[in-house]
């Protein structure tokens, strides 16, 4: 369950296909990047790009959450804005993507972790794991001057969440798979 999410998208009248006009927000979770649907109290004022409180007890903006929705849900607006989101949820909790490089693992003998990063072929993943030998990472910045190959180490991980709401991916690191009904 998620306690606070980023808005991605605010539909003051709701969805054009709804009969019940009611103010929409889309929602990305800060913790899982649970993809949802909120139906706003009437005089909540919310702004594309915000973080609210979304978990139980008394929200501020936020009457229910409707549903849990997939990527193909949203808007075309909040899956332009969404890979921004993504990536300022990752900069906020950098330790634990940090901390993911550091601990990443075999999955059976032919892969680890690191091989599902897009981005991180055989000879980055050897890198990697040869320099956390040495001393673990403690920064994005701090893997960047060690893996000279990897660029931007925030946008691995957001291309990989991205990937992985889009249901593109069979193995899920940082999400929760949607369920069909």
């Amino acid at each position: 369950m998620e306690d606070y999410a980023w808005v991605v998208e605010y539909l003051p009248s709701g969805r054009a296909e709804d009969m019940r006009k009611e103010p929409l927000a889309q929602l990305v979770g800060h913790q899982f990047f649970t993809l949802l649907e909120a139906s706003l109290k009437p005089h909540a004022s919310v702004v594309v790009g915000t973080k609210i409180f979304v978990g139980k007890g008394d929200r501020e903006e936020v009457d229910r959450i409707k549903r849990r929705i997939g990527y193909n849900d949203l808007t075309n607006g909040a899956q332009e804005i969404l890979s921004t989101i993504v990536k300022r949820i990752v900069e906020e909790r950098e330790d634990l993507f940090v901390n993911f490089l550091n601990k990443a693992a075999p999955i059976s003998m032919r892969v680890h972790q690191l091989d599902l990063l897009p981005g991180i072929g055989k000879r980055n993943m050897e890198e990697i794991l040869k320099e956390r030998e040495k001393s673990p990472f403690e920064s994005f910045a701090d893997m960047k001057a060690r893996v000279s190959t990897i660029s931007d180490p925030a946008g691995v991980f957001v291309n990989r969440i991205i990937s992985e709401l889009e249901g593109k991916e069979r193995y899920f690191l940082f999400t929760k798979p949607l369920r069909p009904y």
